[in-house]
């Protein structure tokens, strides 16, 4: 009796200790320390760099995982010049919002600032890289194709192409992973400031490095680039698994929820529908004055996207388009973003704001984002955004087959 009291007492001990085993396991994997290509680049002792007189492409996401400025490690090294600084859309603030962001000084080191977004001004000149040994490129991209910093990025492999200097890319994570690839690729008619490279997929899965090699590869360009790769990352890495610190890319994409539904939102903003600029949630609530904001959740919710809802919501923006006017629009619920098809949610919104605003939406608003002929003939034809989506999916197969031969990482 005494021995089997005993085991009696030990059971709880013993279930109490499985308990916390199994919670344990439960948990989430503790975030990965990411070693971006500047970190590398401060961790070699600047030795690429060393004896050089660089122009820096950058802006306010350019530091190095303790929260330090890049201009400041490469200033303070010894090893680096910085002659210059360019900056592409939103300043080197990251926090203007306007077409015309002035050349200047930068406060701090008194290095001249160069903007590439003054007015008509996007790209270096040979006069602006004069004196120029290297450039640098060292800004974090949220992984969508109308997203202007990687066509900055293509800019300024052509200007180091043509001037005969190195091009060096800091590489950063794509935070919205490096697998998914989606939506329909871009056609030549439709290369802009917002769409760089034909054939790109509105959602590429690359890093910044990975473009840059796939731009000077597929245009051959034959620039003298060179990546500094991270450590530590892997393709299938969301932002907040990176252990890095998040700062906001650009003033409406506040965080990691954003970026990830700005490659199927943002295909509504056009001068027709709010994509909520100017409220709490852009790139989160689509909606216009006009918008049938119940039957449009309804329709979409009896849809059953994978990852996402879809709940009526009145908003009323404070800035851009429909200033101070009352809207009724639709607020996307991320439910779960691995299960995510993000052009493919964008494809469906586009339909159903067709389908219940005859007249008051056009696809042509909005051609310069989707970027393809054939995925805007459907739309018009009244194909809901799942029939698009599949009739380009043999094209995107052909795209990660150019695609793999230019990826860094595992």
């Amino acid at each position: 009796m005494k021995k089997s009291s005993n085991r009696n007492r030990r059971r709880p001990a013993k279930r109490a200790l499985t308990a916390a085993l199994l919670l344990f396991l439960s948990l989430p994997a503790l975030a990965a320390q990411v070693k971006t290509g500047l970190d590398v680049l401060v961790e070699e002792d600047f030795a690429p760099l060393a004896g050089k007189r660089i122009g820096i492409i950058t802006n306010h996401s350019g530091l190095t995982s303790d929260g330090r400025r890049n201009i400041d490690v490469l200033r303070r090294s010894g090893k680096v010049k910085v002659a210059v600084i360019f900056t592409p859309e939103h300043g080197l603030t990251g926090l203007r919002d306007d077409p015309n962001i002035q050349s200047g000084i930068d406060l701090t080191t008194d290095i001249p600032i160069r903007s590439l977004f003054d007015g008509a001004t996007r790209k270096m000149t040979p006069d602006m890289l004069k004196d120029i040994d290297a450039l640098v490129y060292d800004i974090q991209d949220i992984g969508a194709r109308f997203y202007t910093f990687i066509t900055t990025l293509g800019y300024g492999l052509e200007a180091a192409a043509q001037a005969h200097i190195p091009y060096f890319v800091l590489d950063r994570p794509n935070p919205i992973n490096g697998i998914a690839v989606e939506g329909p690729r871009l056609d030549e008619k439709y290369v802009s400031f917002v769409a760089y490279m034909p054939g790109l997929p509105i959602r590429h899965g690359m890093t910044v490095g990975e473009l840059a090699r796939l731009y000077n590869g597929e245009k051959k360009l034959g620039a003298d680039l060179h990546v500094i790769e991270m450590k530590g990352w892997n393709r299938r890495m969301w932002f907040d698994e990176t252990g890095l610190e998040w700062v906001n890319p650009s003033p409406a994409i506040r965080n990691l929820t954003e970026a990830i539904l700005y490659p199927g939102t943002c295909l509504l903003e056009s001068r027709q529908v709010s994509v909520g600029r100017g409220t709490d949630t852009p790139f989160q609530i689509v909606g216009a004055p006009w918008f049938k904001a119940r039957e449009v959740a309804e329709y979409l919710n009896s849809l059953k996207l994978p990852g996402v809802s879809f709940i009526p919501r009145r908003f009323r923006p404070n800035a851009y388009l429909f200033k101070d006017q009352d809207c009724e629009g639709v607020d996307v619920q991320l439910l779960n973003r691995d299960a995510l098809d993000s052009v493919r949610m964008g494809l469906e919104l586009v339909h159903a704001t067709l389908k219940f605003h005859p007249g008051l939406f056009n696809v042509d608003g909005i051609m310069r984002l989707l970027g393809n002929e054939d995925a805007g003939a459907r739309l018009r034809r009244g194909e809901t955004g799942s029939e698009v989506n599949r009739s380009f999916q043999k094209d995107l197969a052909e795209f990660r087959k150019i695609r793999q031969q230019y990826l860094l990482y595992p």
